[in-house]
């Protein structure tokens, strides 16, 4: 058994002894060093732009501005094909929307000269009116996207006339007429804030010409096809010209989802012909790559006195920035990772709108909107809970789906096989309540208590489901081969950004072919070497990646029997992962291989194996805390977070927990401590570590992780995703905790001490 077993990460002990892993670990020696010249402005027109000091400088090689790129438009998101975002950037354009957008790109043999350069590059602006305020952008006087052949793939409410990226509506049932007829009918609006994703490695890439004169991209990308596809396709080259490696990744979360330094320095590599690299600097990564999409939602739960909800109609304003990369899908994920949470309804309505505004472009960030819509739904499910005089759990467990139940809104907002909703197979959330309201000691906490230093304490709960992937849309494959001396390679195109699926995509193939894990060597990532895969986003690498392995495992198995059939002349044959036997006769897998490829019917086995989901079964999470605060002060602490997930089963508990962990890390850091904030000019005013406060392991306390017994039919091995699950339930059980402990609701992320301070001593 390999399944289910903590083992550890195929590549730990390599990156804990520090050896060459990462992007710039191999970037060729003599690599030109390029640099981008960024706005300083939040809204401008570029009126002439004097590059001719910096290019008399011997060692600055190549000068990119808007002049001499080609002229295309695209979209940088790295998602599926045709995208569902609209395309509106340029790789250099004479309009800049955001302060740190492109100007111009400099690359020359020194940093020092680099730098020399581009101070010396002349920029002349027709400074325009910027929007910061994301609830005034949209039919603005000012466009942010103005003359601009801005368009979709197909329709997805792009208006940018109107500083509309992307729209959606839809609606189950006759919201109003059945908010009329409930008892009980409450309203409220959330507001949640830019976060950065402040991951451990900045963005990096490195690119030059192989000896084949192939165009070789090595990129700290979570995309690695989506990256092949975007930069061949709008720099003009061939598809087989360019190949795009995936080295290890200090972390994503969603920010390495698009094309960020890319294009640039392939630009150059392909005019200078010579090497390229390219390090986001700290300030960079905070001021020009993403942001999570910062959002107003309103809110209306309709209720009877007994607690049934009948209605729920969530209404979405969604700030995407200067670009509107994954504005649709966020808006899409914020509506249909939460509302089916409540499925017994008679009514339900979704609508949104995502703007454009002169901030830092929104991306893909990990919770992708799922988040963002959690804090206000389980925020409104306590506040319609105490309007009632109802115990918080209780209401939920009256009004959440259940297992072999479904949502129409699966089949409306596509999380479902077409024309057909999604039938939930696994769903034990009543046994993740159950677990968690145990571990913290609910009945004895619940609300609150008043401790003898007079500090306050509460507890607050939420529940979450996420998603597995992309049905009907994202593939992934896998190639095996069974090599001499009886191992074997598993070449995969899935992305380890960090999560350990190398590994567990290894214990599913040596699950499978019933022999041990440090018989599988994992390859993964690299555009000519490994079989199509989407990338890591969607949290779709356990469901969609597993599945292609499972059935490149099988092909295998199948493989090995029916040349063992032909090799001893018998159908008499069987297979255990150690041998393979033919009638009477028997022979090690290992002594079969060699005998295979160096002496008799010499055929390399090899099989490989594709899937796409035809549903996303959803992991599902109950979350609950203890905070602590101190009425003199108003400063908020976490004492201790519990979270109980059905993840399916459980095929690395260890990475499993960690996942868990750093998820609820992320999600509480979104809560009280990350905002990114701008100033009314549009500049980010804590763009590096000292001013950005992310969470530590020092700012919070115990995280209590269990997983419940849960088997998901469709999954591989029964398994479901738990990359994403555990962000989402902490702000609105923080907020819950905080409501419960002082009487004040919060319903604008972060929770700043300053401003509980202020309410409670109104």
């Amino acid at each position: 058994m390999s399944v289910n077993k903590s083992i550890p990460k195929v590549d730990g002990m390599g990156l804990v002894l520090g050896k060459p892993a990462y992007t710039d670990d191999f970037a060729p020696r003599d690599a030109l060093i390029v640099k981008v010249l960024r706005s300083p402005h939040a809204h401008a027109q570029i009126t002439s732009i004097d590059t001719s000091k910096a290019l008399m400088i011997p060692e600055i090689k190549c000068v990119l501005t808007h002049l001499n790129v080609p002229d295309v438009i695209f979209s940088r998101a790295g998602q599926g094909y045709p995208e569902p975002s609209p395309y509106d950037a340029k790789i250099l354009d004479k309009t800049v929307r955001y302060m740190g957008d492109a100007v111009a790109v400099v690359a020359g043999t020194s940093e020092h000269m680099v730098d020399l350069a581009m101070s010396q590059i002349k920029v002349k602006y027709e400074v325009k009116e910027a929007i910061i305020d994301f609830e005034t952008a949209l039919d603005h006087e000012t466009l942010i996207h103005a003359n601009e052949n801005t368009f979709s793939m197909f329709p997805i409410g792009h208006d940018a006339k109107r500083n509309l990226a992307a729209s959606y509506e839809m609606m189950i049932g006759d919201v109003p007429k059945t908010l009329e007829s409930c008892d009980v009918v409450h309203h409220a609006t959330y507001y949640t804030q830019a976060q950065s994703h402040a991951m451990a490695e900045p963005h990096n890439v490195t690119a030059y010409y192989d000896v084949q004169d192939r165009l070789t991209i090595m990129s700290s990308t979570q995309t690695p096809f989506h990256v092949r596809r975007i930069i061949a396709r709008n720099l003009g080259v061939d598809l087989s010209k360019v190949r795009v490696i995936k080295p290890r990744i200090g972390g994503g979360f969603g920010g390495k989802q698009a094309i960020h330094g890319e294009f640039y320095v392939a630009l150059v590599t392909k005019i200078t012909g010579k090497p390229a690299k390219m390090i986001y600097t700290r300030k960079e990564v905070f001021e020009s790559t993403y942001t999570r999409h910062a959002m107003r939602i309103d809110l209306t739960v309709g209720a009877m006195k007994d607690g049934t909800i009948k209605a729920l109609d969530m209404e979405v304003l969604s700030n995407t920035g200067a670009y509107g990369e994954h504005a649709l899908t966020v808006l899409m994920v914020t509506g249909a990772k939460n509302l089916p949470l409540y499925n017994h309804v008679e009514s339900v309505g979704f609508k949104g709108d995502v703007v454009y505004t002169n901030t830092t472009p929104a991306g893909a960030f990990r919770g992708y909107g799922a988040i963002q819509g959690n804090f206000a739904l389980e925020s409104i499910i306590d506040e319609l809970a105490a309007k009632l005089e109802m115990d918080p759990v209780e209401i939920r467990k009256m009004n959440m789906i259940k297992e072999g139940e479904t949502s129409e809104i699966f089949e409306v907002m596509g999380e479902g096989k077409e024309g057909m909703a999604m039938m939930i197979e696994s769903c034990k959330l009543d046994q993740c309540i159950d677990n968690v309201m145990k571990s913290i000691r609910w009945k004895e906490k619940y609300p609150m208590r008043v401790m003898p230093d007079g500090k306050i304490r509460g507890v607050g709960m939420a529940l979450a489901m996420q998603g597995s992937g992309i049905p009907g849309i994202d593939m992934a494959s896998a190639i095996i081969k069974l090599n001499d001396d009886g191992f074997f390679s598993l070449i995969v195109g899935a992305t380890d950004i960090g999560t350990g699926s190398d590994t567990i995509l290894a214990q599913m193939a040596a699950e499978t072919l019933n022999v041990p894990v440090d018989q599988i060597i994992v390859y993964s990532s690299d555009t000519d070497l490994t079989p199509f895969d989407t990338g890591a986003y969607a949290s779709s690498t356990t469901y969609v990646s597993g599945h292609s392995v499972r059935i490149a495992a099988e092909n295998m198995v199948e493989v090995i029997l029916d040349k063992t059939r032909r090799f001893f002349g018998t159908d008499d044959v069987s297979y255990d992962g150690k041998t393979v036997r033919g009638g009477n006769q028997e022979m090690t897998l290992k002594e079969f291989s060699t005998v295979l490829y160096y002496s008799e019917q010499q055929e390399q086995l090899v099989s490989s194996g594709s899937f796409v989901g035809e549903k996303a079964p959803p992991p599902y999470m109950a979350g609950a805390c203890e905070v602590e605060i101190d009425p003199r002060t108003g400063r908020i602490e976490v004492l201790e977070y519990h979270a109980s997930v059905d993840c399916g089963t459980v095929v690395n508990p260890n990475l499993a927990r960690i996942q868990v962990e750093g998820a609820l890390l992320q999600g509480i850091g979104m809560t009280l401590y990350e905002e990114a904030i701008y100033r009314s000019n549009g500049r980010l005013y804590n763009n590096s570590f000292l001013t950005y406060k992310v969470p530590t392991r020092m700012d919070v306390g115990p995280m209590h992780i269990d997983f419940v017994d849960s088997f998901e039919p469709s999954g591989p091995f029964g398994a479901k995703s738990v990359g994403e699950i555990g962000i989402d339930t902490p702000p609105a059980a923080i907020a819950n905790a905080v409501y419960n402990a002082t009487g004040m609701r919060i319903r604008k992320l972060p929770i700043r001490s300053e401003d509980l301070w202020q309410m409670m001593h109104k």
